[in-house]
């Protein structure tokens, strides 16, 4: 069905035959009519009626296509005078021409893309209880939908932070209240928390050398001074840190699993960095981004669970033991703080996903996430020992406790224009050298995420390995 209007130029059709809703249909033609000049302003259109009659369609229809374009100020109803086209004609914004980078570029190959094998930081895509989630998370919008009309606690549903809290006292050792736990969206969520709260900008900070490169960038950013600090088979080396930076007003730490060493910060340095926070009331983050998923043997207790000054702020994620789609992970407030990280919360970043929020609360009650974290270990650590069986001896692994396996490259490498091109060729391993402060120095290597690493697809993903790293000698 088409319609001639008031030129030549112009005509209004209308496609039974596609899905696009016919009152869509009209007010697609009749913005793209008025934007291209092809209708004057204050051109009048025909009426409601006169509209519906000659395309065959309700009179509702039209009347609905009209009153969007009213409310996009294309047209002005005038009552008895009909509509028109409104007397300014709308000016179309020019579009920028500067190419904008995304986020992260150099570091995240990209978002929302399926993993590929090596990659780290992702969990395992085919074990996730998809059904099981499916389920509980159907149950969780009923009662969203069903809850009192209020503004909701911007620390998080009370149930999910008791349920997380009774998983920390059980799993990592930190006694803590409900009310220290502020829900996030996940650990970088955490961190600009922590030094929001804190009130750190401007101060120098410990950073672990290697350490995560996005922590680092996400600090830099928050106008925080940078401080790389050496780790060894023992973790952060605490008196290099007070010779470098004795006054600095922040540690950032993984003493669980040091990202990307793998190692566990032992007992004596655990007491010096307390010490040290505590003599220099200087605060530490800990990264706590495995949580139980330690492979060999029994994961160490939180730096939390021994920090007996308030000095530890703990983050978590539920991004690598479950999933990133979630956007859900939690901070643990010094109790003499607590109010205070409350406050900002409440005013500048509240906890995000009530609906997931009350499906991980039933997650955790029901006792799935324990059991899931089990099956994980025992899953992950099959999937590491195939990768090493695969790879043999010929290249050099270090045997750590974590999901991602280091392998070492020759000097001379370029470990990064390594792994740009392994992503042409289907596999992510993630360079060694960005994780430290000084590149350039850096031995080369790869972190090789085990996680998404399945049967049926090892051996090729290996073989292109060996074949790039063969390629680049």
């Amino acid at each position: 069905m088409t319609l001639q209007l008031t030129n030549d130029r112009f005509s209004i059709a209308i496609d039974r035959s596609k899905p696009v809703p016919i009152t869509e249909q009209i007010t697609t033609n009749l913005r793209s009519a008025i934007m291209e000049g092809l209708l004057e302003p204050g051109a009048r259109l025909p009426s409601w009626l006169d509209m519906a009659t000659r395309l065959g369609v309700a009179r509702g229809t039209v009347k609905a296509a009209y009153e969007r374009l009213t409310d996009e100020f294309l047209v002005v109803s005038a009552g008895a005078a009909g509509t028109r086209v409104a007397g300014r004609k709308p000016v179309t914004p020019t579009l920028p021409t500067r190419q904008i980078a995304r986020p992260l570029q150099g570091i995240e190959r990209g978002f929302s893309l399926a993993p590929l094998p090596f990659q780290i930081g992702v969990p395992a895509q085919d074990a996730f209880p998809a059904k099981l989630w499916s389920r509980i998370r159907t149950r969780a919008v009923r009662e969203d939908a069903m809850a009192p009309v209020g503004p909701p606690d911007p620390r998080g549903h009370p149930e999910l932070r008791a349920q997380i809290a009774s998983y920390l006292a059980i799993s990592r050792g930190i006694r803590c209240v409900p009310d220290q736990i502020i829900l996030t969206s996940g650990y970088k969520n955490g961190l600009f928390l922590a030094i929001t709260t804190l009130q750190l900008h401007g101060r120098s900070v410990w950073m672990e050398d290697p350490g995560y490169p996005i922590a680092k960038m996400g600090l830099e950013l928050a106008g925080m001074k940078v401080v790389p600090v050496p780790v060894d088979d023992q973790g952060i080396r605490v008196n290099r840190g007070i010779a470098l930076a004795p006054d600095a007003g922040l540690a950032v730490v993984t003493p669980g699993q040091q990202a990307p060493t793998g190692v566990t910060m032992s007992p004596s340095r655990r007491r010096e960095l307390l010490d040290w926070a505590k003599r220099e009331d200087a605060w530490i983050v800990e990264d706590d981004y495995l949580s139980e998923l330690q492979l060999t043997g029994r994961a160490a207790p939180a730096l939390a669970a021994e920090d007996t000054h308030g000095r530890v702020v703990h983050v978590g994620s539920f991004s690598k033991t479950l999933s990133p789609a979630l956007s859900l992970g939690f901070l643990v407030a010094p109790l003499a703080m607590a109010e205070r990280f409350g406050e900002v919360a409440a005013c500048l970043n509240p906890a995000p996903n009530p609906t997931t929020q009350l499906a991980l609360a039933s997650f955790l009650a029901d006792g799935h996430y324990l059991r899931h974290l089990r099956h994980m270990k025992a899953l992950y650590m099959e999937r590491r020992n195939a990768l090493r069986e695969c790879l043999g001896q010929d290249l050099i692994m270090q045997d750590v406790s974590g999901l991602a396996v280091p392998i070492r490259l020759p000097k001379g490498f370029s470990d990064v224009a390594l792994a740009q091109q392994a992503l042409g060729r289907g596999i992510a391993p993630l360079p060694m050298s960005v994780w430290h402060h000084n590149r350039e120095d850096a031995q080369p290597g790869f972190l090789l995420g085990v996680t998404n690493l399945r049967k049926g697809h090892l051996e090729q993903a290996c073989g292109t390995l060996r074949e790039l790293i063969a390629a680049g000698a």
